[in-house]
């Protein structure tokens, strides 16, 4: 699946919560971005052996520190994209899991904060709070450094190189 069919499903929260309608739509993989809250009852023993789950304990405020799941949800989305479908949700679906899939575009994709933002809304509106918006700035900023320090390494060692 190309990271760009991941905003292909839109499903309502009660979807979610239904293993039947899940099962229906061939999902495999789910990631809750809003695990143990109301209206999101998943966990592992919910959706049972047929689907994998990745809870996320996120409460939708901006004081709420997101940023310490970024990398563990966008590996479960690496991971999951190998599979025919992928859900990512929380209770409305527009601030949490758009957060955490914003996150997998800027790390695995090596997309900019805009950039990634601009792709999820071609396919779906999303407003992550501005607390969350905080957070990706900052992981944009971290994620464009040490790209910068890789490609000096990079630059350095291919001169080192061309000296011998």
């Amino acid at each position: 699946m190309s990271v760009y069919n991941l905003f292909n499903l839109c499903i309502h929260r009660n979807t979610a919560n239904n293993r039947y309608e899940l099962w229906k739509l061939g999902i495999t993989h789910v990631l809750n971005a809003a695990h143990g809250r109301r209206y999101s009852e998943g966990n592992s023993d919910f959706y049972g052996t047929s689907i994998i789950y990745h809870g996320v304990p996120a409460s939708d405020v901006p004081e709420f520190d997101m940023s310490k799941y970024f990398y563990s949800a966008s590996e479960f989305i690496h991971k999951a994209l190998t599979t025919p479908r992928l859900l990512v949700h929380c209770v409305v679906g527009i601030s949490r899991s758009a957060t955490l899939v914003l996150a997998y575009l800027m790390i695995h994709h090596h997309l900019s904060l805009v950039e990634a933002i601009r792709t999820v809304q071609e396919n779906r509106w999303i407003s992550p709070n501005k607390g969350f918006l905080r957070q990706l700035l900052y992981l944009d900023e971290e994620l464009c450094q040490t790209r910068q320090n890789q490609t000096r390494l990079e630059t350095n060692q291919h001169k080192e190189e061309g000296k011998k």
